[in-house]
Parts: structure tokens; C-alpha cells; sequence
């Protein structure tokens, strides 16, 4: 779990805050009292399942009281958590589950029933996947998945550790405050929203999908629960501007993408008592930069990632990947208190990891330069990966899954700026002859190999050649412009 004694401090709440709401969501509200019920309920149905300590069961991540107490009673009772997203396809998902070598599927209704369906082992399909080490971790998170499956990513269980204090202490959180969690479950921004808080007996606010872009039920949470701490991507923020001011917020953290300029005074008019706090970080590493927003922002100044948290090695490599000295651009690295050990498929780690100075650092693929006063700026990805809702999403990737349709001959995905989203995905796809595909069936292809935030919003299918640029690779540049000019027609 992200902490050994997590459980058990959340359960010491029982005594110390037994009535204080733990959890709530639209229709539900769980006090201290009620989740250490529910999660001592999922126990006890676990013990009867037999399972061994330090056995993998997979946890998809709903959003509900319910899920959190079934995690909870997992790393209660020593068992590892892998926890995908609930977006992800019937085979993803199978896949996933062999790679980590998890035993039972597990899942958990509205009224505390567990359900469990054993997964057969497969060592074919775990070769070359580490054992989860329980002394080490108790929560396997997942990165996106844009690359076909989700790389499995280990939290440590100090890092977590670590890294909630360092949170605790940089946003004076306290069990009175209030979170909004607003990003999913599997993300690493549970770590704060949800874990942190918890551990700290703090009330935890959950935004469902049917609340996720609806700007009045939001702004009705948070004025409702009175929301003390708000984290999210760019599009949280502005669909809270939407609605009245939020006076009981003391702490928003815009994350995942960046934030836009013009979005500055709408979001200082929503949140009039806040301190606001950009902060940069990835599954890996969890969080690495922040940077505290003034509320008096040059308007023609890009938003900085910011300057390395306490204990952060950050370093800029040159082309030639030699450390800079001092300002320039080039490829960021990191190496954090909080960050995994490694991915559980062993044969990623030598590409992204690297060791520098007697430590492991992450090679993050972002471009980025820094000042000479220190501060950081992100330039763009070294690769091909966009940040879709504030989740990167690899269009090579997205593109290999499309070609892997029978009828498709060949296929481009390309990455539109989208106000709400940050970016969203266009397909542009040459079927082959006599193909009977439909933009529908398409995206019900991807839907079933890749998560929500991958499968593209629009896709245009013709018996075309794809545009090619003078060298005779496909132009991506004049697919982009074009759907972008169909959509200012539209």
C-alpha cells in the first residue's frame, strides 16, 4: 500500500474522529466509524478467499466509498494492490493482471458485498515482470496506457511515506481540511487527495464521471462539503470558474498539463482566499517541481514547472547527455525521494533510468530550460507523447493500435488543441478495399486495447493515400491544419 501503517492509521481514526466523514460523493457520505466497518467487512471476506500475504489481486479503480475501503482492507490484511484503471478493455485488463501475476480479481458494490473471480496464472505472460516485493510496496499504480498496456509502476511504501509528509507540510494540511478529488483513483494524484488525506483523518470529497464535467454539480460539491483543497487539471479549474466564487478554498494545485494564462484571474476570482501552486511530477517520480503562483501574474509570462521540491536531483542534459551548468534547455532528469524503484517489467528500467552521481535518476523525455535564477520551464516532450485531459497519451502508439484493424491500411493520429481537454486526437485512417469499417467501429477497436483518454474524438476514414510529405512520410502537418480549418467551418 503506499504505507505499511496507512490501514492502521486510518483505522486509529475510529477512536480519534469516529463521527468526522471520512468519504463522500453525491449521494453517500462514510464517517472514520463506518469505512474502518467497511473495511474490517472486506477483511474478513478476504480471509475467506485464502489468499497467501504478499499475493497480488487486482483492484480496478472505481470511484467509490467502497472501492477505498476494499484498498484499504487489501493492505490490511499484507496483500499487494494493483490498481488499473476501470476504463481499460477486457484484454488490457486480463493482460495486465497475468503480467503482475495477480490471483484474484476483486471488485465492491454499494453495499460492502465483495466479488472475486480467480485469474488463471500465466508465466508466459509474466516473464520478464519482477515479483512484487510486499516489504517494499503494497500499490501497483499504472501509467497511462497509451502504449498498448499501461507499464506497471511500484510505490514504494517510504516514498509515499515521504512524499505525504513533504505535502502535509508545503500546503499545511491538517484533519480538518477538505480534499476534492477530482482526478481517478489509479492516478498519482490519489497519493494526495485521497491517501494523504486519510492518513491525516481528513474528509475526502470523490468527483464521479457524472459529476466530472458538469461545472454546477462541481461547484455544488465543493460549497456543499466546504472544500478546503482543490488538485487538478486546467479544465477542473475552469469549470469551477463557471460558478460562484469558493471562498472555503485555501489551496489549489493546478497539475497534469499547463495552465493557461488567460484562465489566471477567472480562477483568483473562484478561489479569493487561496494559495495557488503549480506543481510538475509523473507516476514515476510522483511529484518533482512546484512553483507558487502570484496572484499578480506577468500576463505575458509563460507558467513555470517551477524549482525542485526538498530532496529532488534535478538536472538538464545537454544533447550529448552531459549535465548542464547553470541555465539551458535539453532533457530533464529527476530523481525523487517518492519515485519507484523500477517498473515491473524489468527490460524498460535501462532505458529509463539512468544512474548519475551514485543515484538513480528518471529520464523524463521533457524538453525543458531553465533560467539562470533556477526556475524551470517545460518546452515540449522529447518523443510523442500529448497530454490528453493531463494524461500522456503516445499518438505512435495510438496509431499502432488503429493499423492493427483488419480493414485499416494505414492510419495518422495527430494531436488538436482542444480548450477543455488540452489536446484531443484526430484520426485520419485509409481503408482498405471493400472495408465496411465505420468511425464507430474504430473507436471501439481502440476502446477495447486502450484506455478512454486514448481513443480519438474524431476520425475520418477514406480510401485515400494518406497525404506524404517531399521525403514520403506522412504529413502530419497538413492533416492537422485541414481538420483544423473543417472544424472552423463546421
Amino acid at each position: 500500500m503506499p504505507s505499511p501503517h496507512l490501514a492502521d492509521a486510518v483505522g486509529a481514526h475510529r477512536e480519534r474522529r469516529a463521527d468526522r466523514v471520512a468519504l463522500s460523493c453525491c449521494h453517500q457520505s462514510v464517517t472514520y466509524r463506518q469505512l474502518d466497518d467497511l473495511t474490517s467487512a472486506f477483511a474478513d471476506q478476504l480471509d475467506r478467499l485464502g489468499l497467501t500475504p504478499g499475493a497480488v489481486v487486482c483492484v480496478p479503480a472505481h470511484k467509490s466509498p467502497q472501492t477505498v475501503a476494499l484498498l484499504l482492507a487489501v493492505f490490511r490484511k499484507g496483500l499487494v494492490a494493483l490498481v488499473p484503471s476501470p476504463d481499460l478493455g477486457a484484454e488490457a485488463l486480463a493482460r495486465l493482471s497475468r503480467q503482475a501475476r495477480a490471483v484474484q480479481l476483486l471488485g465492491a458494490d454499494e453495499r460492502g458485498t465483495l466479488s472475486a473471480e480467480p485469474i488463471p496464472p500465466d508465466e508466459t505472460e509474466a516473464a520478464g515482470f519482477a515479483i512484487p516485493d510486499p516489504g517494499r510496496t503494497r500499490l501497483l499504480l499504472t501509467t497511462s496506457g497509451s502504449t498498448g498496456t499501461p507499464k506497471i509502476v511500484p510505490i514504494p511504501a517510504d516514498g509515499f511515506t515521504a512524499f505525504a509528509d513533504w505535502a502535509t507540510h508545503a500546503f499545511g494540511l491538517t484533519g480538518d481540511d477538505v480534499a476534492l478529488s477530482y482526478a481517478p483513483l489509479n492516478f498519482d494524484l490519489a497519493l494526495l487527495d485521497v491517501w494523504t488525506f486519510l492518513r491525516l483523518g481528513a474528509q475526502v470529497v470523490l468527483v464521479g464521471k457524472e459529476q466530472a464535467a458538469d461545472a454546477g454539480r462541481l461547484a455544488e460539491l465543493v460549497s456543499g462539503r466546504g472544500v478546503t483543497f482543490v488538485q487538478g487539471v486546467p479544465m477542473l479549474h475552469r469549470l469551477l470558474a463557471q460558478g460562484p466564487a469558493q471562498p472555503t478554498v485555501r489551496q489549489a494545485v493546478f497539475t497534469g498539463e499547463a495552465m493557461p494564462a488567460d484562465l489566471l484571474p477567472a480562477v483568483f476570482e473562484t478561489y479569493p482566499a487561496a494559495r495557488c501552486h503549480n506543481v510538475f511530477g509523473c507516476t514515476e517520480t510522483n511529484d518533482s517541481f512546484v512553483h507558487e503562483v502570484p496572484r499578480t501574474p506577468d500576463p505575458q509570462a509563460r507558467m513555470p514547472i517551477g524549482r525542485p521540491l526538498p530532496g529532488v536531483r534535478a538536472l538538464v542534459l545537454a544533447p550529448d547527455g552531459t549535465p548542464l551548468d547553470g541555465p539551458g534547455t535539453g532533457e530533464l532528469v529527476v530523481a525523487t525521494p517518492f519515485q519507484t524503484d523500477g517498473y515491473l517489467r524489468t527490460a524498460l528500467n535501462e532505458q529509463a533510468f539512468t544512474e548519475i552521481d551514485g543515484h538513480a535518476h528518471y529520464r523524463t523525455g521533457d524538453i525543458v530550460t531553465r533560467a539562470a535564477d533556477g526556475l524551470v520551464h517545460l518546452e515540449g516532450r522529447a518523443d510523442w507523447q500529448v497530454k490528453v485531459r493531463g494524461i500522456r497519451t503516445n499518438l505512435q502508439e495510438v496509431e499502432a493500435v488503429i493499423t492493427t484493424h483488419p480493414d485499416v491500411a494505414e492510419a495518422v493520429v495527430v494531436a488538436l488543441p482542444d480548450d477543455q481537454a488540452g489536446a484531443r486526437l484526430h484520426a485520419r485512417v485509409t481503408l482498405r478495399p471493400t472495408a465496411a469499417l465505420t468511425g464507430l467501429g474504430l473507436r471501439s477497436h481502440v476502446g477495447a486495447r486502450l484506455p478512454r483518454h486514448a481513443i480519438p474524438s474524431s476520425v475520418q476514414l477514406t480510401d485515400q493515400p494518406l497525404p506524404r510529405t517531399s521525403t514520403g512520410k506522412p504529413d502530419r502537418n497538413r492533416i492537422r491544419d485541414d481538420r483544423m480549418k473543417e472544424t472552423a467551418t463546421a
